[in-house]
């Protein structure tokens, strides 16, 4: 009926007899449903430290436990997924990106704990190169998802070391220096970016929810 959408890597690792039950928690009324590997399912120790690190990251801009952001195993209801089609890449980002962008909306994700057999051929993944670049992905997700969790932190560091600068130089030589009021400055405008950013954020989800209802 085109109601759901299930995807999965065609590395031979997820078994398609767990669809069954991700379609059953999909008429249970979920959103999302992700087949979450454990770390002993991880192809190396390495990848699975390094998803763990995604995972926790994750977790800690949506405010919701993310057991596997990088699943080659997702189903979804057909009219959710449609809704962020223009911000999915073209590229292994994918499940992260989509997975973000339903927590983003509020959407009901539910996560399936599976066993994953060895992937049949190699990985076209550089160790190093795409670790890095995958961390920047998560960067630019997390700026997507909630900005002010990334530019408020820093602000709030920048106006410290700012205000601890300006009192110590007052206090060791009776003067301000430019150094503490260009921190202090460089706080505010970071705290602005972040806030400006969070606003196009919301306008954007707000956008892409209104173009999915007119298109039903």
């Amino acid at each position: 009926s085109g109601e759901y959408l299930v995807m999965l890597d065609a590395d031979g690792q997820h078994s398609p007899a767990a669809i069954t039950e991700m379609v059953e928690k999909l008429d249970a009324g979920f959103d999302m449903v992700v087949a979450a590997r454990d770390f002993s399912s991880q192809a190396s120790m390495a990848r699975g430290i390094a998803n763990t690190i995604y995972n926790k990251f994750a977790s800690l801009m949506t405010g919701q436990k993310i057991a596997d952001l990088t699943s080659g195993m997702c189903a979804f209801k057909a009219k959710r997924f449609r809704q962020f089609l223009p911000l999915l890449p073209n590229g292994f980002s994918f499940p992260s990106t989509i997975t973000m962008a339903f927590f983003r909306s509020g959407y009901n994700v539910a996560y399936l704990p599976i066993a994953v057999t060895s992937r049949i051929g190699k990985s076209h993944l550089h160790p190093v190169q795409d670790r890095i670049r995958f961390l920047l992905i998560i960067f630019k997700l997390s700026t997507l998802y909630s900005s002010l969790k990334i530019f408020f932190p820093n602000a709030l560091l920048q106006f410290f070391l700012g205000f601890v600068y300006y009192t110590y130089t007052y206090l060791t030589d009776g003067r301000f220096t430019n150094m503490g009021v260009t921190l202090i400055l460089s706080a505010v405008t970071i705290f602005l970016i972040g806030l400006v950013s969070e606003q196009i954020t919301m306008l954007l989800f707000a956008r892409l929810g209104n173009s999915n209802d007119d298109g039903n």
